[in-house]
């Protein structure tokens, strides 16, 4: 498989999703294809936040944003939950609470952002005050159009603490969004996840789409990059995932920190137990 760098949206650069193929696989043909891949990146996560634990210089933030049966969850758990949970922690940002809409929009957000060590995954984000927000006309626009600086000015001020920011829009066509729908209607044990707005929300998919452009165009930036991952087929959408996120914490040079303690003394001690 190819590296992160085609699905990463180029800072500066405009996208148009109807222009990127929300099917594509590369060269694979099928789950079976990809899946030993899928299985080496998984084990080589979870060695990797072994490091990123023990090495306490960064932390790593995860950002998921999808239309509804996107596949969040399922990334979540198919290749994020190769993690170790007692460092890694999952966030799903609902509509805000009362005491929230008393503050900025980031306030909720920030309380969230990943320690050193650690690893958080925003299950949506603060995306959302530029999509649900702009879509239903919830904020004037003057106040949802400058929220991407805010953004970008937040981000900057995460990495600039040694967060390392990883942002995936899954890209999922209507077509199969509607099939997805179905899947749920068919299966007993996903039918609990239906609601009506699922359908309703359909009706602003076009406004959806021009929302995420924008923020995808406007908010990919040399320190917190966007990727758009085809999620037609969920398999390659784990594959890909995974990858990205390897390859981007391999590129930190965790290291296991030197030992605090004198192991010469303590190998002494052990000896000398041993002989008793």
């Amino acid at each position: 498989m190819k590296s992160g760098k085609p699905f990463q949206v180029a800072p500066g650069s405009k996208v148009r999703l109807k222009d990127i193929d929300a099917g594509f696989t590369d060269q694979h043909e099928s789950r079976k294809d990809a899946a030993e891949e899928i299985e080496q990146h998984r084990q080589k996560l979870l060695e990797l936040q072994e490091l990123l634990y023990a090495d306490r210089r960064y932390s790593l933030l995860i950002c998921l944003q999808a239309m509804d049966t996107g596949g969040k969850d399922g990334a979540i758990n198919h290749i994020l939950g190769a993690m170790n949970p007692q460092g890694c922690r999952v966030i799903g940002f609902r509509q805000p609470s009362v005491e929230e809409l008393a503050h900025d929009f980031l306030w909720r957000i920030h309380q969230a952002a990943p320690a050193h060590g650690s690893v958080a995954i925003f299950n949506r984000s603060h995306y959302e005050d530029v999509l649900a927000v702009r879509v239903h006309n919830l904020v004037p626009r003057a106040v949802w159009s400058g929220r991407y600086d805010q953004i970008n000015a937040f981000e900057q001020n995460l990495v600039e603490n040694n967060t390392l920011i990883l942002k995936f829009f899954l890209h999922i066509s209507k077509q199969e969004q509607l099939s997805r729908f179905k899947e749920r209607l068919d299966d007993p044990h996903k039918q609990w996840k239906i609601s009506e707005s699922d359908y309703q929300e359909r009706k602003y998919w076009d406004d959806y789409m021009a929302a995420y452009e924008d923020a995808l165009s406007r908010c990919s930036t040399p320190h917190a990059p966007w990727f758009i991952i085809p999620s037609n087929h969920k398999w390659y959408r784990n594959l890909a995932i995974s990858r990205i996120v390897v390859e981007q914490l391999e590129q930190l040079d965790l290291k296991f920190p030197a030992p605090s303690v004198d192991l010469k003394r303590i190998r002494r001690e052990y000896h000398s137990a041993k002989q008793k």
